[in-house]
């Protein structure tokens, strides 16, 4: 069985693994390897472009690369068997993930982490323990996943840092009351999508979008605890301290600062290099630049 093993991790081609079945008597471990869906993917490190090609070698290009031999050696080392559900072991740290999934040969998956059908996840990516990527989530290159996070319905840039327990794609809190008088669930369909070289703080929530994505700006850093509601906008380069809660539909600019617990009410608008003290409550727009603070938040000065 080694010499095997050995003998297919140099393989580079589907026609080769076509011969080398008809050689090999005991064929029923590996006769999924020749699978039309082992194939080339090159995600663009600009994340929100994506593109995919067919290639049976390593590109030299910036963003995810997921090739055939690292494919084979994935199945392989789970013994050349997927479950009933396609799910293998990742042979770069030992995590589960889909068949389908297209995943660079640097990432490192953590046993105890699952990456689900269609996920991308880019070069150098670390996904912890226990960590959950949902079907079609997108991840760019060099992003950290702490443990126990869940991702679904969204797209995160490169370089950032998702620490422990951060859930991001969950549905948003929208109902409203049918003519009978039932509490009904509005759709929630959309995305949550996070900008390059963002910083995200452990156990905060971030939801998809209803009529907009969800979005959090480049550069941007978030403290522990916090809530960004659904079609939320948050500019770049912003810093929001622990405990903010931002409800839906707010947009916010560039370098906004939010202190310890600020709240904001839904749909308003907060102009770019706002800074809000601790404790704050934004009941209505802020349309020019300064610090505010208070409940409802006005200008310090006032």
């Amino acid at each position: 069985m080694a010499f095997r093993l050995k003998r297919l991790a140099s393989i580079h081609t589907l026609s080769s693994v076509s011969r080398m079945v008809f050689s090999i008597t005991q064929t029923r471990k590996i006769e999924n390897l020749s699978a039309p869906r082992l194939v080339s993917a090159i995600i663009s490190s600009n994340w929100f472009s994506i593109g995919q090609r067919a290639s049976n070698h390593s590109s030299t290009e910036q963003g995810t690369t997921v090739h055939l031999e690292c494919a084979l050696n994935s199945r392989l080392e789970n013994g050349g068997e997927d479950d009933q559900q396609g799910y293998g072991r990742w042979g770069n740290g030992g995590g589960t993930f889909h068949k389908s999934a297209l995943i660079d040969p640097s990432a490192f998956v953590e046993v105890g982490a699952v990456v689900h059908s269609e996920c991308a996840v880019g070069a150098d990516c670390h996904i912890g323990s226990g960590a959950v990527i949902g079907p079609t989530v997108t991840i760019g290159q060099s992003t950290k996943i702490g443990y126990n996070v869940a991702l679904a319905n969204c797209i995160v840039g490169d370089f950032c840092a998702i620490h422990s327990g951060v859930c991001i794609g969950q549905d948003g809190f929208g109902f409203y009351v049918d003519e009978q008088g039932n509490m009904v669930k509005k759709p929630q369909t959309l995305k949550a999508r996070i900008e390059n070289h963002v910083e995200i703080g452990a156990n905060t929530c971030i939801d998809r979008g209803s009529w907009r994505d969800t979005v959090v700006g480049e550069h941007t850093k978030i403290d522990n605890l916090v809530q960004i509601g659904h079609n939320v906008v948050i500019g770049r380069s912003c810093l929001i301290c622990g405990q903010v809660g931002i409800a839906g539909s707010v947009t916010i600019g560039d370098y906004v600062t939010l202190g310890g617990r600020v709240g904001i009410r839904d749909h308003v608008n907060i102009a770019s290099k706002v800074r809000l003290a601790a404790n704050s409550c934004v009941t209505k727009d802020i349309s020019v630049p300064g610090d505010y603070g208070g409940f409802p938040a006005i200008p310090i000065r006032d």
